[in-house]
């Protein structure tokens, strides 16, 4: 029996553990939402914040909160740059150094690449959390260009108001 060939989203021609920015976006299986505990306004609360509260992370979302946060430890030339943990998917904004000092320490290996830190950080959430919890595979998108850089950032920042309104 054949088994269907998965088409890959990645870019052919674009070495994934080369220097550079990358916007990463995983997702929950069937979107299942895991990350953020149940909005619910502080009891104080006047004004906007009824409207607009905010959200805390749920146990699941503070283990993933740590695995984000481990990535530059276990990957000295990898920086997490910015990411954003949202109810059903997380973004993230990784930067690869070039080879050389980072942070002070010479790094003369090749680092990983996205899929290893990405797989990495997947599997250190599903351990912890005891399930499998996240879909197949992941949406990348390189950064070509400081404006691209920016526009990723902003995207990512201004996310969880889009979330609340939907």
């Amino acid at each position: 029996m054949e088994y269907p060939v998965r088409k890959t989203t990645r870019l052919t021609t674009i070495p994934y553990d080369q220097p550079g920015s990358y916007f990463i976006t995983v997702c929950t299986a069937n979107r299942e939402k895991l990350f953020w505990s149940p909005a619910q306004p502080p009891a104080e609360s006047v004004g906007a914040d009824i409207i607009r509260p905010q959200h805390q992370l749920s146990k699941i979302g503070q283990v993933l909160d740590q695995s984000v946060q481990k990535i530059s430890t276990i990957y000295p030339a990898v920086k997490v740059d910015h990411y954003m943990i949202m109810p059903d998917h997380i973004h993230l904004l990784i930067t690869i150094e070039p080879h050389g000092e980072v942070g002070g320490r010479i790094i003369s290996a090749p680092t990983k690449g996205i899929p290893t830190i990405v797989g990495q950080m997947k599997r250190a959430v599903t351990k912890a959390v005891g399930r499998p919890i996240w879909q197949k595979g992941y949406h990348d998108h390189v950064i070509r260009n400081d404006r691209d850089y920016q526009e990723i950032w902003k995207y990512i920042e201004t996310n969880p108001y889009q979330e609340r309104e939907s």
